[in-house]
């Protein structure tokens, strides 16, 4: 992806009305969003970070509209078990377990981009942002 077109993208996705057109996008075009996806199910999508703080950075998005952890309902088991599947093979695929990895949800005033995502990163050394 061209380094405008991922400045315009993270401006977009930190704007005001970013809740809502991230969550459409995500729930109705994934396709269109230019990243290498590492997985994709019908219920998320997986890829690199755009700006990785961390040797390996990846995120996990709901293709559903979900705001943040606190949205979560029961209806969405299939979401939560595509998650945890999906970390699991990235973890063995990328060899993560013996450096140590961490998958964490930021929420509240620490979520930058009003989309519930996670984040699979590697431990060591954070690279410069």
């Amino acid at each position: 992806m061209s380094a405008f077109l991922s400045r315009i993208l993270f401006i977009l996705a930190r704007s005001p009305i970013a809740g809502w057109v991230v969550s459409w996008i995500f729930a109705h075009m994934s396709f269109v969003i230019p990243v290498e996806r590492l997985r994709e199910t019908d219920t998320l999508v997986a890829f690199h970070h755009p700006k990785p703080s961390h040797p390996i950075h990846i995120l996990l998005v709901p293709k559903r509209k979900l705001p943040n952890l606190t949205a979560v309902t029961p209806t969405d088991a299939d979401f939560l078990t595509d998650l945890y599947r999906i970390v699991q093979k990235l973890v063995v695929e990328f060899d993560l377990e013996k450096p140590g990895y961490t998958l964490l949800v930021n929420g509240g005033a620490y979520q930058d981009v009003p989309h519930l995502h996670f984040h699979l990163i590697s431990e060591g050394m954070m690279h410069d942002a």
